[in-house]
């Protein structure tokens, strides 16, 4: 299980932005959450695991859309945790944890989602590989992430990796087909898209088996 450590430049981060982040960021948020929300897939009696779930703004639109679904949400920073806390009813459990370490049994959930996260993961086979464990054999995973296939994105990736420490890499789509793949996904589709003139974001899907 992650220990609380604000000299790690991820919780560091976090821990500062957590009580002004929804809505510094809301358009972001929002439109992000919208795209993720397009490729799930729920059903009655499913067990859903966000990684990276910050503040729960998508596990609180979720739990209201989906009542007879059991949500869980792990985020490394507890700061952003106890904000998601207070917006989430206590039937969803949430813990900190890094996405390379997930506490949970092997085959638990039948869907996995990750929004706007990935991009600070240090070892994302590592993780990817964590996450394809802890999901039942038919499960299915949905990530939504910046996209460096967009020239400003590249940029901007070039630019954080130099001065934010928080900031890991920004994938391009064949990479991510790479990562997946290597991971042992099968059916991988990848969308990219923009969300306003300048800014492209992509979400890959991706079944177990």
């Amino acid at each position: 299980m992650a220990v609380k450590n604000n000299d790690n430049p991820v919780q560091k981060e976090y821990a500062c932005l957590a009580q002004e982040y929804d809505e510094k960021w809301h358009f972001y948020v929002e439109t992000t959450l919208q795209e993720t929300l397009k490729r799930l897939d729920l059903h009655s009696g499913d067990r859903l695991l966000d990684i990276g779930c910050g503040t729960g703004a998508l596990l609180a639109v979720l739990e209201n859309r989906y009542p007879n679904v059991t949500f869980t949400g792990v985020d490394p920073t507890q700061e952003m945790l106890d904000v998601a806390s207070k917006r989430l009813s206590k039937k969803v459990e949430i813990k900190q944890s890094w996405a390379e370490a997930l506490p949970f049994e092997t085959e638990t959930f039948d869907v996995i989602v990750s929004c706007n996260m990935f991009h600070y993961i240090r070892e994302p086979m590592t993780a990817l590989e964590e996450m394809k464990r802890v999901l039942k054999p038919t499960g299915k995973m949905v990530i939504t992430d910046w996209c460096a296939d967009y020239f400003i994105c590249y940029l901007y990736d070039k630019f954080l990796r130099i001065f934010n420490k928080a900031h890991f890499k920004t994938h391009k789509k064949n990479e991510c087909v790479k990562l997946l793949s290597s991971s042992g996904f099968n059916e991988i589709k990848i969308d990219s898209y923009k969300i306003s003139w300048f800014w492209g974001m992509m979400t890959a899907t991706a079944n177990k088996k």
